[in-house]
């Protein structure tokens, strides 16, 4: 079990696989006055960095889970380097359909809403492991401004414009589903170069240990297209948040 090999490659030198940076990890840990002991769940957890920072900063205990291997590991390594081993756990596994054993405080999803088919079905899927009262967290893209085609759009790397809406729309839709929006936590350009710019010197570098590597083709293609397809597309029509919701 594991994710396709290129995120593997691309964002192995990643802590964060979004477009937050620690600051903004650190703000939504704030914002949401987060108490010591807090459980917290966390699917699809990538490298660890949220609930480790978390459970450094703010004590909270946690659950990760993860379908990378690699980021399960180094997630594990993360919570040792912080001294919070003994506050989160990682498992590496499917999150889809995982619901924690012990009702949690903040159920969350930060960037992989495929889990459960998009947004509303993981929702659905967190609330499972919500204790009353508790707070779900959606990480999710928005478009700042809608493409003008949807040739702009896969240049987004969505498949359509339909795949997300526009943030006035993604809030009213939480609404939709019966959840008040009581924070929320946007990502700003600089969160996105860093997440989009770090991966391509993370490519040639593997480019550079691994020239007769089969999979070297393909790394080579993405480094080529990448720095003009971001520029062009996603750094101009796609945001990104974190939002808090709770059920009304």
């Amino acid at each position: 079990m594991d994710i396709p090999r290129i995120y593997n490659i691309t964002e192995s030198a990643h802590r964060i696989h979004n477009p937050f940076t620690p600051e903004k990890y650190a703000t939504l840990g704030r914002v949401l006055r987060l108490k010591p002991e807090t459980r917290v769940l966390d699917l699809g957890s990538g490298s660890g960095e949220m609930l480790c920072t978390w459970a450094r900063d703010y004590k909270i205990t946690g659950t990760g889970i993860d379908m990378s291997q690699l980021f399960s590991e180094q997630a594990i390594l993360r919570a040792q380097d912080l001294g919070v081993a003994d506050q989160v756990n990682f498992i590496h596994g499917d999150a889809a359909g995982y619901v924690a054993v012990e009702k949690v405080g903040v159920a969350a999803c930060v960037g992989a809403t495929w889990i459960g088919g998009g947004v509303a079905g993981t929702i659905e899927l967190l609330a499972k492991s919500l204790s009353p009262e508790g707070i779900i967290l959606i990480g999710e893209p928005y478009w700042l401004q809608l493409p003008p085609s949807e040739d702009v759009a896969k240049g987004c790397c969505a498949n359509s414009i339909s795949d997300f809406l526009v943030l006035p729309e993604l809030i009213a839709s939480f609404g939709d589903l019966g959840y008040d929006v009581v924070e929320m936590v946007l990502a700003d350009q600089e969160g996105w170069d860093r997440y989009e710019a770090a991966k391509w010197l993370t490519m040639r570098n593997w480019l550079k240990e691994n020239p007769d590597d089969d999979f070297a083709k393909e790394v080579r293609a993405q480094l080529t297209s990448e720095p003009k397809r971001y520029a062009t597309y996603t750094r101009a029509y796609l945001g990104w948040g974190v939002f808090a919701l709770m059920a009304r």
